[in-house]
This record gives C-alpha cells, sequence and structure tokens, in this order.
C-alpha cells in the first residue's frame, strides 16, 4: 500500500490518500521555525496528564468554580475548531485526551494566529487553569502555547481512519496514535507481564536470562534462525526455547527458576504467528505436573482479577470463567 512517488501512505477508499503538496507544505513550516532558531524546544515541562485530570476533576465542576487548578499539559495535537476569536483543540497524551480552550485576546500578541496554522499531528505544549465548559466537558483555558514538535506526515483523516490491516501492522505507531483500544491492548500486556514476574518472584522463584545464541538448537522442535560468530568463527542460532539451559541451572542447585524472554522461530509469519516472540518458562523442583497446574491456574486466576479485574473474560465470542476449577 506504500506509494513510492509519495510520501503519504493509503488510507479508507482508494480515492482518499495523503498528497506530496501537504507533506511539502508542513515541511516549509519546519524550514521557518528552523530559520527562527528553535524548531524542536526541549525546556517545557509537562506537570498533569489527561487521564490523571478527568480521574480528579471531571465530576468537580463546583470545585474548579471555587478554586484555581493551573496546569501544564502536553501531547499530540488531534483536533482543532477555529470559531473567530476562540478556537478549540484537543490534545492526546499517553494517558487520553483533554480540550484546551483558546481566546485570541487572552495569549500574547500574534501567538493565537500562529496556533491556527498547527496541523494535526503537531506535538504542543500548554498551560492554563483547568475549567468545564457549558456542555461540562473539562478543559484547560490556554494561557501559553508552544509547537514543540512538527509533524511532517498528516495523520489518517478521522472518518475513515486507519483500515488497512496492513497498515495497521507495519505502521504500528499509527495505530496507536488512532485507536485506544490498541494502545489499552499494549498497557494489558505490560501489567500482565509485571504480575506474572511478581506472582513467581513472591514464591521464591529466580528470574534468569539464559544464552540467546546456541551452538546447537534445542529444547523443542523448530527451524531456527542461524547467525554467525566472527570472533569465535562458528555457527550460531537463535534459541527457539530456553529449556535446556533452564533444566542446566536446575541442576546447579537453583530449584526454582522462571524466565521471560524472547524466542525465535523461522517458520513464516501471520497476524497470529510472529517469527519473533516472548515465552514464560519455569522449573521447579521436587514437586510433580499436578503442583505446576495448580500454580498455573492460581496465576491465571490472579492475573484476571489483577489486571482486568474480573475473572470472566470474552474471547472471539466466548465467555471463559477463570474462576471456576480448570479442566484437566
Amino acid at each position: 500500500m506504500i506509494d513510492k512517488n509519495t510520501l503519504g501512505f493509503q488510507i479508507g477508499p482508494p480515492n482518499l490518500h495523503v498528497e506530496k503538496p501537504i507533506t511539502q507544505s508542513r515541511a516549509k513550516k519546519l524550514t521557518a521555525r528552523r530559520a527562527g532558531g528553535e524548531a524542536f524546544p526541549n525546556d517545557f515541562r509537562r506537570d498533569a496528564l489527561a487521564g490523571d485530570l478527568h480521574a480528579k476533576f471531571t465530576d468537580k465542576q463546583a470545585d474548579l468554580a471555587t478554586q484555581t487548578c493551573r496546569v501544564k499539559v502536553a501531547g499530540r495535537l488531534m483536533s482543532q475548531r477555529v470559531m473567530g476569536k476562540v478556537a478549540f483543540a484537543h490534545v492526546q497524551d499517553m494517558s487520553g485526551r483533554i480540550q484546551l480552550f483558546l481566546q485570541r485576546d487572552a495569549l500574547p500578541e500574534g501567538v493565537y494566529d500562529a496556533v491556527k496554522k498547527y496541523d494535526i499531528g503537531d506535538i504542543i505544549g500548554a498551560e492554563g487553569e483547568l475549567f468545564h465548559t457549558k456542555t461540562g466537558e473539562l478543559s484547560v483555558r490556554v494561557q501559553h502555547i508552544r509547537l514543540l514538535t512538527k509533524s511532517l506526515r498528516p495523520l489518517p483523516e478521522k472518518y475513515h481512519g486507519l483500515a488497512d490491516a496492513e497498515i495497521k501492522y507495519r505502521q504500528r505507531y499509527l495505530d496507536l496514535i488512532m485507536h485506544a483500544r490498541t494502545r489499552e491492548v499494549f498497557e494489558i500486556r505490560a501489567k500482565t507481564i509485571q504480575y506474572i514476574r511478581e506472582f513467581l518472584s513472591e514464591r521464591r522463584f529466580l528470574e534468569v536470562e539464559t544464552p540467546m545464541m546456541h551452538p546447537i538448537p534445542g529444547g523443542a522442535l523448530a527451524k531456527p534462525f542461524t547467525t554467525h560468530h566472527n570472533a569465535l568463527d562458528m555457527k550460531l542460532f537463535l534459541r527457539i526455547a530456553p529449556e535446556l539451559y533452564l533444566k542446566r541451572l536446575v541442576v546447579g542447585g537453583l530449584e526454582r527458576v522462571f524466565e521471560i524472554n524472547r524466542n525465535f522461530r523461522n517458520e513464516g509469519v501471520s497476524s497470529k504467528h510472529n517469527p519473533e516472540f516472548t515465552m514464560l518458562e519455569f522449573y521447579w523442583a521436587y514437586v510433580d505436573y499436578q503442583t505446576l497446574m495448580d500454580l498455573s491456574e492460581e496465576m491465571l486466576r490472579g492475573l484476571c482479577r489483577q489486571v482486568l479485574g474480573a475473572t470472566t473474560i470474552n474471547y472471539q465470542g466466548q465467555a471463559l470463567d477463570f474462576a471456576k476449577p480448570f479442566a484437566r
């Protein structure tokens, strides 16, 4: 879907695509900023996240009406509406979005006109006071605003969004920008790994890192990736499993060990199979497989409660109840 003759990418129907002049226009704006001596300022210090502000103040209109709360927010400009002497915008950071309210007469000379030239996708920083609009939306009444990073490529337009599956996988950063659900999946994954690590550590399992380059591939049946070690002048294989090295640690007296790390299998690629993937593998001496099944069941049930806040989850249209004893 990438057209080498343009600097854009396919979005939505074939007749809706980014044209090269749009990127050239943005590049000219960056050139002008460079000429001004401050293309990428790095002295803006954010002190609040959008999600935290919504959690704290969304339902407290009376509190903000009687007290002043000054904040500095920063993020990517996702929408902008200019209405004469006032403008509204939404800034997106790692926690969510918050609305900015700008009044021409409340800003320094020339700033409002400069803001109108900002492009969707630009990274901006704004400082002002929190308040609620007439519709009840938590917003920042901007008193100072700066362009921190110029976005040279436009985002997918809002109506069709990022619909192309290939672009979602090849340009994951676009998927993250446009879809809150994708960002949530990343957060759930990180929390899952953190929970597993803490769960096993609390039970006196020792986390280790074993070699990723093996002289002989083993521990599973899979086709390995091969490489060459120049200093040793020998052929090596990216590991297909950590099993053999973990078992050596058990032999050495580390009776409870685990590893969360990467494995590599040179056997095709699809949306459900990646040649590079993360695996958890653990070993526990002086117990049998029944004990390991008990441990796994306890870990998965606790994981659902801790990370998802429930023991019943929906997967591909099927409800899975982790509170029930697992079938064996």
